[in-house]
């Protein structure tokens, strides 16, 4: 069975800007020997039918289904070492003690960390975290949306959060930094608590 150090449940916005931040500090030395992978399913994310005029550095009528299809390639190109699993979905999440295992419709994996970035639909229904399931205090109620209760992206432990359904408003923006939060946390916990950003610079 597939370990990962750090799994991403969901390809979208809050997703694709986890693994990349994750992806980006293969060359740190506490993260050398990391594995991350992510299932990479994208059929609920929103940016299917967004239109991005209002995100800072986006062109004009830059669409979201673009930047789905962008990011995953943006990831193969710059970190090919981070798995991307595509055509499963998660149906179930079991904790035992320090190790969580996986089950998608198709295999079972198991990691340290999860990190959930997946619709805020109130159709949710991975067995294991549906305990954990609220309406969403940031969404007008009659959109029927929910989130995962969590404290500062964390719902328990190894189990983290990201994006709208981590309770935040649905706003690209906002969405991206979540899952890039959820990441400079787990790389913090890699680097024995030393809080850590990873940046490029011009040369």
């Amino acid at each position: 069975m597939k370990h990962f150090d750090a799994l991403i449940i969901g390809g979208g916005a809050a997703g694709l800007s986890c693994a990349l931040i994750l992806g980006s500090a293969k060359d740190k030395p506490f993260a050398a020997n990391k594995t991350v992978g992510i299932i990479s399913h994208q059929k609920n994310s929103a940016l299917q039918n967004a239109i991005l005029n209002n995100v800072l550095g986006f062109k004009k009528d830059t669409k979201g289904a673009d930047i789905l299809t962008e990011g995953l390639q943006q990831l193969t190109d710059l970190y090919p070492h981070v798995e991307q699993i595509s055509k499963e979905k998660v149906i179930e999440v079991q904790q035992i003690d320090s190790e969580i295992t996986i089950i998608t419709n198709k295999n079972k994996y198991t990691a340290t960390n999860i990190v959930v970035a997946v619709s805020p639909s109130n159709l949710f229904n991975i067995e294991g975290l549906t305990q954990y399931v609220q309406p969403h205090p940031n969404i007008p109620s009659f959109k029927e949306k929910i989130m995962l209760k969590n404290e500062n992206h964390l719902i328990c432990k190894g189990v983290y959060v990201a994006g709208v359904i981590a309770g935040w408003r649905s706003q690209y923006a906002i969405a991206a930094g979540s899952g890039a939060s959820v990441a400079t946390d787990i790389l913090t916990e890699w680097n024995d608590g030393n809080h850590t950003m990873i940046h490029d610079v011009v040369a």
